[in-house]
């Protein structure tokens, strides 16, 4: 089957952890807008489309289906893409870490962009350093070490115990991170050695070292969720 994939073009954001994942399975699938540009998703989000009707992108296109929500795209993944177990417990084991990591993912956006994403980062600056300080204090080291917790306890080399696209969840989650907060991560970084090891050992997988070195990985930018503005970062 060929995949269609549908998020903003020049923005490395959500949509990174369903490219990673199909990346990584060396799936067929095809970047829509990257192709036809943004409009090709309209329709789709007009219900002008059959299938269900997305609030907003990413999604996911997989013959007649139409899944939206990157949790929800990476549950229905897993078993054809073969990253996660194939038994329901673990299923929804794994869904459950990439809820948290979505839950994780939107605190950060909101670390820049605390009064809401149609205003510009220059228009709530006093608001984002406020916020971002009690992220660093109390928010980035709460979500890691829950995550680096599981981790050791799954053995420290996967989260499932085997490899999965959680893993390559949590290296998005770490490299964005340590792009948009260095030296936040570097206090970390005693913390978490098994989050550490394990982004290592997934940029180091064949597709996905191919794919960080090709022009279809976008480099972290200001355009996503995970932005670095030095005066965010203490």
């Amino acid at each position: 089957m060929r995949y269609q994939l549908f998020y903003w073009t020049g923005i490395q954001g959500r949509g990174e952890f369903v490219r990673l994942a199909l990346e990584d399975a060396g799936a067929d699938y095809v970047d829509v807008a990257r192709v036809h540009g943004d409009g090709a998703m309209q329709p789709f989000l007009d219900a002008a489309k059959p299938g269900a009707t997305p609030f907003a992108p990413p999604f996911l296109k997989a013959g007649r289906r139409v899944i939206a929500h990157v949790a929800n795209i990476l549950h229905y993944l897993g078993p054809a893409l073969a990253l996660v177990p194939s038994n329901e417990t673990r299923r929804l084991e794994a869904l459950q870490w990439q809820l948290t990591i979505a839950d994780f993912v939107t605190e950060i956006h909101d670390s820049h962009h605390p009064l809401g994403g149609s205003l510009y980062y220059e228009e709530q600056r006093k608001e984002a350093a406020c916020r971002a300080e009690a992220f660093r204090r109390d928010r980035l080291g709460r979500f890691l070490g829950y995550f680096e917790r599981e981790l050791a306890a799954a053995g420290g080399h996967h989260a499932l115990g085997r490899h999965s696209y959680v893993d390559l969840s949590l290296f998005q989650l770490m490299r964005g991170l340590e792009y948009a907060y260095p030296k936040a991560m570097r206090r970390q970084a005693r913390k978490l050695p098994h989050l550490r090891a394990l982004a290592d050992r997934v940029e180091q997988r064949p597709n996905i070292a191919a794919y960080l070195a090709s022009p279809r990985r976008l480099a972290f930018n200001t355009q996503g969720i995970f932005r670095h503005y030095p005066e965010l970062d203490g």
